[in-house]
């Protein structure tokens, strides 16, 4: 999972503004962050790994980066590699300037790297799928043969992009003579908004970067849609793929998203209120003798659903731990023994708030079950009578391939386990998870013209791209490798 932002703006500090948004972004990435702007056909780059803060830390990284357009990236951490070759955006000159910024995935990338080595086209540098991704699209604007390149040539280019290219990605790229190109994929799995402000234009990863720059929200990036914002300001939309189901990933509002973001006209935070409607009604229907004392989120995404399950059930919600915010999301963190430590430096709890009583704790997802475990160990040893756990999402049983670096699918918790073995592995006195049916319901009634969502994770239905059992089975190896 990545963060991607591109901005045409009216004055020439386009990357100070284009570091703000990704400060608003630095949730969906930590490893690296990068800025490339374009003036007068001359591009400019910086990028290094770290935090936004850390990478752009001296006057010197901005000094150069130059123009009214550009575009910025915050990388998600892939365990086992932290190196800056693979940080974004990417660059090529081959056949014209461009640079390039992605969030997603190919499940495709090997292939269509073998097919532009054997073009002699291109020589990568590194193994990311953006890269490949960039070099096929500039392959695809050398096949038009332009003489003076028009957006009529980039239409063609995506086209080609959208027809070849399986999987989730949400782009934006430069590209000189022309300016800023966004697209999305065909399938909407991941989100694309773009927003307005006087004569300037940004397009964002997520709707809230877009308001904390004074943005007005236009719309969402349509699936297969394209954008080109010129030089001098003009903007071009077309839809480019027009069969696919719009299918956006579930995921992104069960847990990568803030909630004060919009997607595909869902707000994330009235869809986290709603898991926790359905979970609320769920306890009171199937667990009827759970006689909670006090609904207790463990922090931060969980919260909002947490409110509404106390709301429901009728009961005290409290907050009972406090939270180091120097520690970054231990879901994406590399390496088992990182994310172990980083927990116990991360939460600590408020003991006065778990003694003596039973406590429902509300997370809002349950992938490894080792966070879990620890935190669950946490409140019994604060003296809680009982402690029980339930989750805003189903089961997680199997790897994302379409933009979230999830473990391998051997290291999920919910892997080849019933719900009685979890929750025997991490302790709980009781386990609830909700149904995969609300939580789409929750998201679905936000925008009824979206029935359906890419929920791999919980379904392993592969809906996009020809998944084969070889393609998991390299997968499965190459990040369970990874993560050791």
């Amino acid at each position: 999972m990545c963060g991607v932002i591109g901005l045409y703006n009216t004055n020439s500090n386009v990357a100070n503004d284009i570091y703000d948004g990704l400060i608003q972004l630095q949730h969906r990435g930590q490893d690296a962050a990068g800025i490339a702007t374009i003036d007068e056909s001359k591009m400019h780059l910086y990028k290094n790994t770290g935090l936004v803060t850390e990478v752009f830390k001296s006057k010197k990284s901005k000094i150069n980066l130059t123009g009214k357009l550009g575009i910025g990236h915050v990388r998600y951490p892939t365990a086992g590699s932290n190196d800056v070759n693979d940080s974004q955006p990417f660059y090529t000159a081959n056949p014209v300037n461009i640079t390039l910024a992605h969030n997603g995935t190919l499940t495709n990338a090997d292939a269509i790297r073998e097919k532009l080595l054997k073009t002699h086209f291109c020589q990568f540098n590194t193994s990311s799928d953006s890269e490949v991704l960039m070099n096929f699209f500039a392959y695809e604007l050398s096949k038009t043969n332009f003489r003076k390149l028009t957006k009529s040539h980039i239409f063609k280019a995506v086209k080609a992009v959208y027809e070849e290219c399986s999987g989730g990605f949400s782009i934006v790229s430069l590209v000189s003579g022309i300016g800023l190109v966004a697209f999305r994929d065909p399938n909407g799995i991941r989100p694309l908004s773009i927003g307005q402000k006087g004569k300037s234009f940004m397009v964002a990863s997520e709707s809230s970067a877009l308001a904390a720059l004074d943005f007005d929200s236009l719309d969402d990036i349509k699936p297969g849609e394209i954008i080109i914002i010129e030089e001098n300001g003009d903007l071009t939309k077309r839809k480019i793929q027009k069969k696919n189901a719009h299918t956006p990933c579930l995921f992104e509002f069960v847990y990568f998203s803030r909630p004060d973001s919009s997607i595909d006209n869902i707000s994330v935070h009235k869809s986290r209120l709603r898991m926790g409607d359905f979970l609320g009604e769920k306890i009171i229907k199937e667990y009827p003798k759970l006689n909670v004392d006090v609904v207790i989120p463990i922090p931060d995404t969980s919260r909002t659903s947490a409110m509404q399950v106390a709301y429901k059930l009728g009961v005290k919600y409290r907050e009972g731990f406090m939270k180091n915010r120097y520690i970054g999301r231990t879901f994406i963190m590399p390496g088992q023994n990182m994310r172990q430590r980083s927990v116990k430096q991360k939460l600590n709890p408020i003991d006065i708030e778990f003694k003596g009583k039973r406590v429902l704790l509300i997370d809002d997802s349950i992938v490894r079950g080792n966070t879990s475990k620890n935190i669950i160990k946490m409140v019994k040893k604060c003296g809680a009578k009982k402690v029980f756990l339930a989750s805003a999402s189903p089961p997680i049983r199997y790897q994302n391939i379409y933009g979230i670096d999830m473990p391998a699918t051997t290291e999920l918790i919910g892997y080849k386990r019933s719900i009685k073995d979890i929750k025997k592995y991490i302790k709980a006195d009781e386990l609830i998870y909700q149904n995969l049916e609300d939580l789409k319901r929750a998201a679905t009634i936000g925008n009824p013209k979206i029935t359906e969502f890419e929920d791999s994770v919980f379904t392993g239905n592969y809906r996009v791209g020809k998944i084969t059992k070889d393609f998991l089975k390299n997968l499965e190896k190459t990040r369970s490798s990874l993560s050791k």
